[in-house]
């Protein structure tokens, strides 16, 4: 697993359950409480035994503490910027899903994210297909397509769906694109003195 991930996961345990949390779930699964190197790679079992510790700890189901970590990433400006060019409005949003995989590889090269497909089953309903080796990204993107939602100001219920083989999915039903105002985006990065 890329070590992006990995510190991902660091910092939302730190960051929402504070550092004495994450330094007992590094102890529990063996490493260094200083956390992971961002560009670094670590096999897949280090991101499992990282998890298997939280779940642990927090007595919190893995998809919820997925879901949990989807959530906080929208919440981090860089990451909200990259999924806010995806268009004007969330359903814009959702089409532009199955490009994520290949911006977010503009930016850091050997991040691999799941193939991702969006299915229209009905009218304003959707099912996101999360096609990838490491099992729990359908649960991130449940997360991920929540806090969108909020930023776009729209009402959608998302719920996490089911698992076959590689293929995670999530269900969407966008209910009003426009139900609240959404927070504010300008593609200018604001100016700083």
């Amino acid at each position: 697993m890329h070590g992006l991930v990995n510190r991902s996961i660091e910092c939302f345990l730190r960051d929402t359950y504070g550092p004495g949390i994450w330094a007992g779930v590094a102890v529990d699964a063996g490493l260094d409480p200083q956390g992971f190197e961002a560009l670094e790679l670590y096999d897949d079992a280090v991101t499992d035994a990282v998890l298997s510790a939280a779940m642990r700890r927090l007595d919190k189901p893995r998809e919820a503490l997925l879901e949990d970590l989807g959530i906080y990433l929208v919440g981090l400006e860089p990451l909200r910027r990259l999924l806010r060019f995806g268009g004007e409005s969330y359903e814009d949003f959702l089409h532009s899903l199955d490009e994520l995989p290949d911006r977010v590889r503009l930016a850091v090269a050997d991040l691999h994210l799941p193939e991702l497909a969006l299915e229209g089953i009905g009218p304003s309903r959707y099912r996101l297909c999360c096609a990838g080796t490491q099992p729990g990204f359908g649960a991130v993107f449940a997360g991920i397509l929540r806090a969108m939602a909020d930023d776009y100001g729209a009402l959608a219920l998302i719920e996490p769906g089911e698992v076959s083989g590689e293929v995670e999915t999530v269900g969407i039903e966008l209910l009003d694109s426009f139900f609240a105002a959404g927070r504010d985006f300008d593609l200018a990065l604001p100016e700083t003195r």
